[in-house]
């Protein structure tokens, strides 16, 4: 995987898991499917998701830097 397209995923995934975690987005799509019974297990998946994603956004950013 090069740089850039490493740079982007992290990115990404970050914002999505930020978003999923911070702002009851989820809660709400959850809600109108009918599988609210699932919202108490979302913080076991969103926030090791956003660590991940935030590791990959900072070894993109660290593989990149050490390229220029």
């Amino acid at each position: 995987m090069n740089d850039k397209s490493l740079l982007k995923v992290g990115v990404i995934g970050t914002i999505i898991a930020a978003l999923c975690c911070f702002t009851p987005v989820l809660v709400v799509l959850f809600g109108v499917v009918g599988l609210s019974a699932v919202v108490g297990y979302l913080d076991y998946v969103l926030l090791p998701a956003l660590a991940v994603f935030v590791l990959i956004t900072i070894y993109g950013v660290i593989r990149r830097a050490r390229k220029t």
